[in-house]
This record gives C-alpha cells, structure tokens and sequence, in this order.
C-alpha cells in the first residue's frame, strides 16, 4: 500500500508540474488543477485508511501538503476571477 501511495504522490507531482508547465490562459486552468489536487486529498485519505493511519507521520504530513497546495490553489483562482 506504501508503494501505491507513493506512486500516486508522484503522479499527482507529475500531473501538477504539467499543469503549470504550460501558459496558464484563465482560471479554469487553475480550476482544474484545484480539482485534481482535491481529488488526490481523497484518495490520499482512503490510502491513510486502509493502512490504519500508520505511516510514522508521513502520511500526515503530505495530506498536509496536499491541502495548502488546495488553499493556494483556491486563493489563485478567486484571484485570477476578480483579475477579468
């Protein structure tokens, strides 16, 4: 589970530098994104789950992660909306 975890996390790396590599045009962009990031919080919350929480801590820490990620995220495109 640790190795599916970990793989996720890299995707999810990769998907998200991908995102951003390219010229953001407008906040849909961005919301999209959001989206993903989202959508990772949740698989990452079942993975937690199903490997009761024992993760010495890393587990935590990348859900962690995983939601300023989402709040920056959500701040970018309630700024990028106002910005039009």
């Amino acid at each position: 589970m640790k190795k599916a975890m970990a793989i996720s996390a890299l995707g999810l790396a990769f998907v998200a530098g991908a995102a951003f590599a390219d010229k953001v045009r407008d906040w849909q962009d961005l919301e999209a994104v959001h989206h993903h990031v989202q959508e990772a919080i949740h698989e990452l919350e079942r993975a937690r789950a199903a490997n009761h929480y024992d993760m010495a801590g890393h587990g935590a820490k990348a859900e962690a992660h995983l939601r300023a990620a989402e709040h920056e995220l959500h701040e970018a495109v309630e700024s990028a909306k106002a910005a039009k």
